[in-house]
């Protein structure tokens, strides 16, 4: 059997600004607050200096200047860690990208948990629901390298606001070359009858081997990847529910604002289903090795297998 590649997703992102410019986009552009070595946009800096700006540590200027960028017809990625991409930079990111509608990306690293000993300050479990509540935003996390960089592509070809969410901690890539990443479509990885387990980000990896493992306890889980939190993919998430009765969320966030919370509404206006939410259960993080942390607050194969035993029960 051979060995499952693990990649970071803010690697992905890197790598495909610098395969986006050389297949011929030339309306990109990229800034970046002085981390261009940690959100990996120096990867694309290295080909193409003269199409990355360092707007230094001043997040909501640089929000502002690719706000300006996008009038002029380019398609700026502004990037830098989620907290102060999504969390510094929020009233410039609602007021002069999101009020006017404009066509800027903004690609945010180290988000949640696993940003490990960054520690409280740094783990972001907040930015999916800031994001959510702006008007027009669409809101990405995507779950491994192939999607991520499929990811990129679809964001530029976009017209209009998005905020996508990158990882540091490498994470196994279970997509390949076949799949397609469409903004707004979710995925059913592993179809099931007995309960849905729907995960986005570095928790769809977590959650298709707890699959395995309820398997063997003989639950049948269907496992979705909704890597577009909004617009959210409601048929799928629906379609599912009615098929198996209950569905478990799964998310690297807050379970407030995020992934569930989204979930929940759908089903509760649409199909009302019972839903048992996963993440970080309001409480703020702390140092630590990213690992340690992930299986400390719960988010692991090991615990989607006892909440959703627990649950289907």
């Amino acid at each position: 059997m051979s060995e499952v590649k693990c990649i970071a997703t803010r690697d992905s992102y890197g790598n495909a600004l610098k395969e986006l410019a050389a297949s011929g986009a030339d309306k990109l552009v990229v800034l970046d607050a002085d981390l261009a070595a940690a959100t990996k946009t120096g990867i694309f800096k290295k080909d193409y200096p003269d199409r990355h700006f360092d707007c230094g540590i001043a997040e909501a200027n640089m929000i502002c200047a690719a706000a300006g960028m996008s009038t002029m017809g380019l398609v700026p990625f502004a990037s830098s860690f989620a907290m102060f991409a999504a969390g510094r930079a929020f009233e410039q990111v609602r007021n002069s990208i999101g009020y006017p509608h404009l066509n800027v990306k903004i690609g945010a690293t180290h988000a949640g948990i696993s940003v490990g000993e960054d520690g409280a300050s740094h783990q972001c479990c907040e930015d999916f629901a800031l994001m959510r509540s702006i008007p027009g935003m669409v809101v990405i996390c995507p779950a491994d390298d192939v999607e991520a960089k499929q990811a990129v592509k679809a964001a530029y070809e976009y017209e209009g606001p998005v905020y996508l969410r990158f990882g540091r901690l490498a994470v196994p890539v279970f997509h390949d070359d076949s799949y397609k990443f469409e903004i707004g479509k979710g995925e059913v990885i592993k179809e099931g009858k007995d309960v849905t387990i729907v995960a986005n980000g570095l928790m769809v990896a977590e959650a298709i081997e707890a699959g395995k493992t309820l398997a063997e306890q003989g639950i049948d889980a269907e496992i979705i990847n909704i890597a577009t939190i909004k617009p959210l993919d409601e048929e799928l998430i629906v379609a599912s529910a009615k098929k198996t009765g209950k569905v478990v969320t799964v998310e690297e966030h807050n379970i407030i604002g995020g992934l569930g919370e989204a979930v929940c509404a759908c089903l509760s206006e649409k199909c009302p289903t019972p839903v048992k939410r996963i993440g970080v259960n309001d409480v703020f993080g702390h140092s630590g090795p990213a690992k340690d942390l992930l299986k400390q607050f719960g988010l692991s194969a090991e615990n989607i297998v006892k909440v959703t035993t627990e649950f289907v029960k």
